[in-house]
């Protein structure tokens, strides 16, 4: 039985993830996020199948960041 944080995953906006994870500070995790933006539906799969707590906490990191940016108003105008 596949993990149900991967159907989440895969249903979420990849854009905060991948985020998360270049801010993250070492070359591994921004590399990763090029990597999770850049791929399609089957690659995202892959990489949320074999690093699913991995990638489950940046996807929650993400989740913050897009709250925080909301909530200051970052982008409107």
């Amino acid at each position: 039985m596949t993990d149900p944080r991967v159907q989440t995953l895969l249903t979420s906006e990849t854009y905060w993830t991948a985020r998360a994870l270049r801010e993250q500070g070492s070359r591994f995790y921004r590399a990763l996020g090029d990597a999770l933006d850049a791929a399609d539906l089957g690659n995202r799969r892959r990489l949320y199948e074999g690093w699913t707590q991995e990638l489950w906490d940046f996807y929650e990191r993400g989740l913050r960041l897009e709250e925080g940016e909301r909530r200051s108003g970052a982008g409107d105008g």
